[in-house]
């Protein structure tokens, strides 16, 4: 694991970079694989934060083609889930980037522990050290301090918080963070304070589930709306921008049942060392707003075999300048933002990405049937030569 300190480099600056819900398989979708090299040849980012549903697990063990499972022992689970954070992995390692991990609902969607699976993280030289002492709380919460550029004291804290895990059947819960890991954070924060000789130090919070407030910056539309989205309740709703900036092609969180943050947003308002909320999870919005005077970011997803739109795809990148903590920065680079809308990148997009399925399934019927007519009638003419 990765032994250095984080510090702001020389120009006092520290760049993050997230990527949320890359969820793929052993055999992965390339583009989203060219889209995250591209991305950190573009950021040269000073670490790589991956904040969950980093594999599909719950399909990790199906065939290449339909979801017949055809592995059916732990070792091959183990195996295939290797290669498929491999991917993700290895051109961080490559680029000699520090990277941190949180997990989502999709991760430990099998018979593979949250435990067990960090292991496979830890055997990369540059994952930034997890939680293994603290059985309090799940591995993949903790917490990764950023130094001053000459190394002598922290400057910024990253929170990392485990949310949406699965139960001991391997099904999906859905729960947000648990109420032992508001506690947690309320610890930590309080010794950190401390041991700062009473002054917070500012941070980000890194999640995968959002909290069930989020749907605040959503107001209520007619179904026509060009941007209504439905929610849970029957009704329709559009992002208020005048609460939040950016997209959404979805409505937030709809899928969990969540009422409650277990009091995670009070606690981080009464400690006053967050500078922001950071969630995953909800591939299609990318936004930034306030609630409750707290900065609400939304990031959208990376994958290209989960759901996901042309607008949508991409990864997010937060500056922090040591000399001031307090804001911060932050943008969103798509895959098109990358690539452009040439020929190629469209027809790669296409190839890769999952809203195309009966598109491409149609093209390669078309292509077959095409095939077979042309087959038939240069046998056709060979026979009437013969």
């Amino acid at each position: 694991m990765y032994k250095e300190k984080l510090k702001f480099n020389e120009n006092g600056k520290f760049v993050i970079m997230q990527v949320s819900d890359a969820q793929d398989m052993h055999i992965p979708r390339r583009a989203m694989l060219k889209m995250l090299n591209k991305a950190y040849g573009k950021v040269n980012p000073d670490m790589v934060v991956l904040t969950g549903d980093n594999i599909l697990g719950n399909h990790i063990n199906d065939a290449p083609i339909g979801k017949r499972k055809n592995v059916k022992t732990k070792e091959g689970t183990l195996k295939r889930m290797e290669t498929a954070l491999g991917y993700v992995l290895k051109p961080l390692e490559k680029r000699k980037i520090p990277f941190a991990f949180i997990y989502g609902n999709h991760d430990d969607m099998n018979c593979i522990s949250k435990d067990e699976q960090a292991q496979i993280y830890k055997k990369y030289d540059y994952c930034i050290p997890f939680n293994e002492d603290d059985k309090s709380v799940d591995c993949d919460t903790y917490n990764v301090p950023i130094y001053s550029k000459d190394g002598s004291k922290v400057k910024y804290n990253l929170w990392m918080l485990d949310s949406a895990g699965s139960d001991e059947n391997g099904n999906s819960t859905y729960d947000g963070v648990e109420k032992k890991t508001v506690q947690w954070y309320e610890r930590k924060s309080d010794e950190m304070t401390k041991e700062n000789g009473g002054e917070p130090i500012m941070s980000l919070m890194f999640q995968h589930i959002p909290i069930p407030r989020v749907s605040e910056f959503f107001k209520k539309c007619k179904s026509d709306d060009k941007s209504a989205v439905k929610g849970p309740d029957g009704n329709f709703y559009k992002l208020n921008h005048k609460k939040a900036k950016g997209f959404a092609f979805e409505y937030p969180n709809s899928d969990t049942g969540d009422t409650s943050d277990n009091g995670l947003l009070e606690a981080v308002k009464s400690r006053d060392d967050v500078s922001a909320m950071v969630f995953g999870h909800d591939h299609l919005n990318s936004f930034v707003g306030k609630i409750d005077g707290i900065n609400i970011v939304q990031t959208p997803g990376a994958s290209f075999r989960s759901y996901g739109n042309m607008v949508s795809r991409g990864v997010r990148v937060f500056t922090i300048d040591e000399n001031n903590t307090s804001s911060f920065e932050t943008y969103t680079i798509s895959y098109f933002d990358l690539f452009g809308k040439n020929f190629v990148s469209v027809m790669r997009y296409i190839f890769n990405a999952d809203e195309y399925e009966k598109i491409k399934t149609l093209v390669v019927v078309l292509l077959v049937i095409l095939l077979i007519g042309i087959i038939s009638y240069l046998l056709s003419i060979f026979h009437i030569l013969n």
